[in-house]
């Protein structure tokens, strides 16, 4: 009988331990504060190339103005352009869609879209490096995007 006592005992335990540590765990596992950029969609446009972005804050605050330079690379990887894209306001927790028309670029042959820097990140509460050091980048296109 002691046998059978002793491992429902360690039974037991086995089994209470995550119920024990569910907070710590819960803690450890959620995620970091983040401010994520997908490139969803390159599509040619009346006036060049239309670049559609879905954006998720999640830095804990909202953003009153964000903006990023980025480099536009061409089929060959040469830097074809720098420019300033302005994502304006981003509130907290909010996910949003946004496009932009690069004039005159042609996306067939955007190969990578580089984010150079962050030109702007201002909230409350927010320090001016949080959007780059917070920055995730995914792309549901071909085109390869990052940092």
């Amino acid at each position: 009988m002691t046998s059978v006592t002793a491992s429902l005992r360690l039974l037991t335990s086995v089994l209470a331990m995550p119920l024990a540590m569910g907070p710590a765990w819960a803690q450890q596992s959620a995620p970091a504060p983040a401010l994520t950029l997908e490139l969803n969609g390159a599509q040619p446009s009346d006036k060049g190339c239309r670049l559609t972005f879905v954006v998720n804050n999640t830095l804990g605050a909202d953003l009153s103005k964000a903006a990023f330079e980025i480099a536009l690379f061409n089929e060959a990887g040469v830097v074809d352009r720098l420019t300033v894209l302005d994502f304006k306001d981003l509130p907290a927790g909010k996910t949003k869609v946004t496009r932009f028309d690069l004039a005159g670029a042609d996306c067939a042959k955007v190969s990578r879209v580089l984010i150079n820097s962050s030109t702007e990140c201002a909230g409350t509460g927010i320090k001016p490096d949080a959007c780059m050091r917070g920055l995730k980048t995914e792309t549901k296109t071909g085109i390869a995007f990052g940092v």
